[in-house]
C-alpha cells in the first residue's frame, strides 16, 4: 500500500498518486513529513458527508497556517504562532473505492523550518518514545553544539603556573583514583572538541593542587554575556565532597550558562589569583564588567589584582543566607532583627538613610563587637542596594539562592556526590543545559508575545526585548496603572518623585532628571533585574516621556544580543536620524511654498536641491572613507545639535542630507549623476510647471495648491533618499505628512473635493499605499500645516 510506504519513510513528500485506508492515515503520513521538513502540524478542517455521515473531506496544514483572529477588548491574550503561511495537505475520499487521495498539496513555506527542534512542537511530541528519548535528543544537541565550536585552534595545557611558594604541601583532596578519572576526562573532552581549554597547577611536589575547565560553548557565551558574572563557592565553602568552585553568566532568555568550572585545594589568596589569571587567559585577556561573589577577603584581593577595571560585588544571597549561622545568638530575636535588617538594606532611599539605619540597628542588638558585622559595614559598598547606581547585576544576584541562577547545579550535585559521579554526569548536565536554551529559542521563535495594553513602552519593547524579558516587562507596564505618584521635591533638572504601589502596599522613591535622562528607582528593578520597574515607568509617563531610554536598555536582554555592534550606538543614531528627517521635512515644506511662488523661485528651489544633493555624496563618501576616524560622527553630532536649537535657514539648509547619493535598500552606492538624472526625468515627465496659466480666477487657486502638492513630494521623494536604514521609519512618516497635506488642501474653500489626486499625482498613490494610519494624527498633522 503507498501509504504504508509512504510512513515508512518519512523523507517523501506528498504526491498526487498516493492513496491512504483514512484521512487519519492521511494525517499520520503528514506529520512524519513535516516532521522531516521541520515544522508542526495541525488538522485544519474536516468535513462529513450528510448522507453517511463518513469522513469525505479534510484539510491538514503547517502550524503557522492563516493569520490569528483576536479582539480587541480580549483580556490576556494568548500568544499565537500563525503568520500567514500556507503550506498544507488537502485530502478527499473516493467514492468509488474508499480510498483517501491527495487533492491538493502546498509544500512553500514563508518562516524558517526548524528540523532540529521538530521535538518542540505539540504535533510531534511523544510519537516514537524511541526517537522523543530527552536523552537521545541531548546527545545530538550536545554532538550539534560540540560540532559547530570544534572548529577553533586549541588554547594549549598551562601545566604549573604561577605556583604557590607559600603551599607546598597543598593538594586536592580526593578519593583514590580520582585524579587519574580527571584527567582522562579532560583529555577525552580535548579529543571531541579541540576547543576545549583546561589548565593544571601542581605544587613543588608535583601533586595536584587546582584545575580549571572550559568548553568551546562557555567561551562563546561569554562573548555574548560575560559583562555579569557569579563566582559561586558554594560547594566548596560548605564542604562538599567535591570542592567544585563555578563561573555562571545568564544569557537573554534568562538561564544560567555555565563560564567555567575548576577544583581547587584551598581558599587561599594564591590559589585564587591563579584562577583568576587562568579563567582571564581562557575568555581571550578580557575580564567582566562586573563579578559577583561571596564574602571573602582573599577572592576580593584576587579579582583586584587581575582585573583592575571589573566592578566586584557580594551577592546579595550570600550575604543574607549567613545571617542565622553568623549571628546564631540572636536566633530568639531573629524575626525582630531580620526586619529592622531588611528595612535598612531595602528602605534605604540615600546613603544617610542607610547609615542613620544601620547604625540604630546596631545600637539596638548590641553588635558593635561582632567582627562579621563590622565587615559587611566596611564592605557595604559592594552589597547595600543603596550604594547601587548605574550597575545593573543581569539577574545573577538575588534575595536568595533558590531564586538564583547558580542554583541550577544543585538538582545535580550534593554534599557526598563524588568526582566521579560528577563527571560522570557532567555531559548530562551539558546536555539539559543545551537543551533548555534550544527550546527558549524554539519558543522565541514559535510564539510572539502579545500586546496587552495601549501603552507606547510595550509597543516599544516588543520587538526589542527577548520573549522572557517582554514578559517581565510587560507585567511592570500593566502594574504602573496601580501605582500614584507625588512630586515630592525638585533640585534644577531632577525631580524627586513619591510613588505609591497599590499591589505591593509600600511606597518608593523616584528620581528623574530630564537632561540626563537618568532614571533611579528606590525598588532597585534596574539593577537588579535589568529593565525599568513600573515605579520609574509611571514618571517617565507623567513626564511626558514615552520611550525608554536607551541606556536603560541592556543589549543582553535584547534579540540583538548576539551582535558584535553596541544596540545603544545603533539606537542613538537611529534617533539622531530620525531628528534629522523631521528638520528636513519642516524645511522642504517652505521650500515648497517658497519655491512655488513664482518660475525664477521654483527654478531656484531645483537648482539648489540638485548642487545639495551633489555635495552631500562628496560628503557621504568622505565620511564613510574617514567613518573609523570619528570626525565625521563629530560632524553629525553637530548637526543634530543645530537642528535641535533650531537655527534659522542659512546657507546650510540642505546639508543634513546624511545619506542622498545612496539607494532605499542595500548598502551600495548609487552614482550621483544617475540618481539626479532620473530624478530630472521622473520631473520632466510632469512638464514644466505653469504657475500663472490663463485660466479663470477660480481655479487658479486649485493649480496651485497643485503644485504645492508637486514640489512637496519631489522634495519627499529626494529625502526618502537620505537613511536606508530607516526606509519603513521614512514611508510612515511621508504618508503621514501627505495625507495630512491632502485634508489641507481639501479644506479650503477653492479646493473641488471631487479632486482625483491619485490620477493626477501618480507618485501620490504610491507613497499612500501600505497601510493605514490615525485618523486623529492626520488632522493635527493638517491643523499644523494649516
Amino acid at each position: 500500500m503507498e501509504s504504508t510506504v509512504a510512513m515508512g519513510n518519512s523523507n517523501v513528500e506528498p504526491r498526487d498518486d498516493m492513496e491512504f485506508d483514512s484521512h487519519d492515515a492521511a494525517y499520520e503520513f503528514y506529520k512524519e513529513y513535516a516532521k522531516s521538513a521541520g515544522f508542526g502540524t495541525a488538522k485544519l478542517s474536516s468535513r462529513r458527508s450528510r448522507a453517511s455521515k463518513e469522513f469525505i473531506d479534510a484539510k491538514f496544514s503547517c502550524i503557522r497556517y492563516g493569520n490569528k483572529q483576536q479582539s480587541d477588548d480580549a483580556i490576556n491574550p494568548r500568544p499565537s504562532p500563525k503568520i500567514g503561511c500556507k503550506a498544507s495537505m488537502h485530502v478527499k475520499r473516493r467514492s468509488s473505492n474508499g480510498k483517501w487521495y491527495i487533492h491538493s498539496f502546498v509544500k512553500e513555506h514563508n518562516h524558517e523550518l526548524l528540523p532540529a527542534q521538530v521535538h518542540f512542537f505539540r504535533s510531534h511530541r511523544n510519537v516514537d518514545p524511541l526517537k522523543n528519548d530527552a536523552k537521545v535528543r541531548r546527545k545530538k544537541m550536545l554532538a550539534s553544539v560540540s560540532k559547530q565550536y570544534g572548529a577553533y585552534q586549541f588554547s594549549g595545557n598551562l601545566e604549573n603556573l604561577f605556583r604557590n611558594q607559600h603551599d607546598r604541601g597543598r593538594s586536592l583532596t580526593l578519593e583514590e583514583g580520582g585524579a587519574q578519572v580527571l584527567l582522562e576526562f579532560l583529555v577525552q573532552m580535548q579529543e571531541e572538541n579541540p576547543k576545549f581549554f583546561y589548565s593544571v597547577d601542581l605544587n613543588e611536589e608535583h601533586r595536584l593542587r587546582n584545575v580549571f575547565w572550559i568548553d568551546a560553548k562557555g567561551m562563546d557565551n561569554y562573548s555574548n554575556f560575560g559583562d555579569v558574572v557569579s563566582f559561586d563557592t558554594t560547594y566548596f565553602t560548605n564542604k562538599y565532597k567535591i570542592p567544585l568552585v563555578l563561573f555562571i553568566g545568564a544569557n537573554h532568555h534568562v538561564q544560567p550558562t555555565l563560564l567555567g568550572c575548576a577544583l581547587i585545594a584551598d581558599e587561599t589568596v594564591h590559589t585564587f589569583i591563579w584562577l583568576m589569571r587562568t579563567w582571564c587567559l581562557a575568555m581571550g585577556g578580557r575580564g567582566p564588567r562586573i563579578l559577583l561573589s561571596d564574602q571573602n577577603d582573599n577572592i576580593k584581593a584576587a579579582v583586584g589584582a587581575i582585573f583592575p577595571d571589573t566592578g566586584h560585588y557580594f551577592s546579595l544571597w550570600s550575604i543574607l543566607e549567613k545571617i542565622p549561622r553568623r549571628l546564631e545568638y540572636l536566633s530568639l530575636w531573629h524575626d525582630a532583627f531580620m526586619a529592622k535588617f531588611t528595612k535598612c538594606i531595602y528602605r534605604s532611599w540615600t546613603e544617610e538613610q542607610f547609615e542613620h539605619r544601620w547604625w540604630k540597628l546596631i545600637e539596638k542588638f548590641n553588635l558593635r563587637e561582632d567582627e562579621w558585622v563590622q565587615s559587611l559595614y566596611e564592605n557595604r559598598k559592594l552589597w547595600v542596594p543603596a550604594f547601587m547606581r548605574d550597575v545593573s547585576f543581569a539577574s545573577l544576584s538575588t534575595a536568595s539562592r533558590s531564586e538564583s541562577m547558580n542554583s541550577f547545579f544543585d538538582k545535580y550535585i550534593q554534599s557526598e556526590t563524588s568526582l566521579r559521579d560528577f563527571i560522570g554526569q557532567h555531559k548530562l548536565i551539558l546536555e539539559d543545559w543545551y537543551e533548555e536554551e534550544a527550546k527558549a529559542n524554539f519558543d522565541a521563535w514559535h510564539e510572539m508575545p502579545e500586546l496587552k495594553s495601549p501603552s507606547p513602552f510595550e509597543k516599544q519593547m516588543l520587538l526589542i526585548y527577548t520573549r522572557e524579558i517582554f514578559k517581565k516587562f510587560q507585567v511592570e507596564v500593566l502594574g504602573a496603572a496601580a501605582c500614584h505618584l507625588k512630586k515630592e521635591s525638585e533640585d534644577g533638572t531632577s525631580i524627586t518623585y513619591a510613588v505609591k504601589d497599590f499591589d505591593a502596599n509600600q511606597d518608593f522613591m523616584v528620581e528623574w532628571d530630564a537632561l540626563r535622562s537618568d532614571i533611579y528607582c528606590s525598588c532597585h528593578s534596574f539593577e537588579y533585574k535589568g529593565y525599568l520597574c513600573r515605579h520609574a515607568i509611571v514618571v517617565l509617563q507623567m513626564s511626558g516621556v514615552f520611550n525608554i531610554p536607551s541606556k536603560y536598555i541592556l543589549q543582553r536582554w535584547t534579540n540583538a544580543a548576539m551582535s558584535r555592534h553596541s544596540i545603544s550606538e545603533r539606537m542613538e543614531d537611529v534617533q539622531a536620524k530620525v531628528r534629522r528627517y523631521n528638520d528636513l521635512c519642516r524645511r522642504a515644506i517652505i521650500l515648497g511654498e517658497e519655491g512655488s511662488l513664482t518660475q525664477e523661485s521654483y527654478n531656484i528651489a531645483v537648482g539648489a536641491i540638485k548642487e545639495a544633493l551633489k555635495q552631500c555624496a562628496t560628503v557621504n563618501v568622505t565620511c564613510e572613507t574617514n567613518l573609523r576616524s570619528g570626525s565625521c560622527a563629530t560632524l553629525a553630532i553637530q548637526g543634530v545639535n543645530e537642528v535641535c536649537q533650531g537655527n534659522s535657514l542659512a546657507a546650510r539648509e540642505l546639508m543634513p542630507y546624511s545619506r542622498a547619493a545612496q539607494t532605499s535598500k542595500g548598502s551600495k552606492r548609487a552614482d550621483p549623476g544617475k540618481e539626479r538624472e532620473s530624478i530630472d526625468n521622473a520631473s520632466n515627465k510632469k512638464g514644466k510647471v505653469t504657475l500663472e496659466p490663463e485660466i479663470p480666477n477660480g481655479a487658479q487657486g486649485v493649480f496651485h495648491q497643485m503644485e504645492l502638492l508637486e514640489k512637496f513630494i519631489l522634495n519627499i521623494y529626494l529625502m526618502h533618499l537620505i537613511v536606508d536604514e530607516l526606509e519603513a521609519i521614512h514611508w510612515t512618516m511621508t504618508r503621514i505628512k501627505l495625507e495630512a497635506f491632502v485634508i489641507h488642501c481639501k479644506k479650503k474653500k477653492d479646493m473641488p473635493g471631487s479632486l482625483d489626486y491619485p490620477t493626477l499625482y501618480p507618485r501620490l498613490t504610491t507613497l499612500l499605499r501600505g497601510g493605514d494610519i490615525n485618523k486623529r494624527s492626520v488632522e493635527l498633522l493638517g491643523e499644523m500645516l494649516e
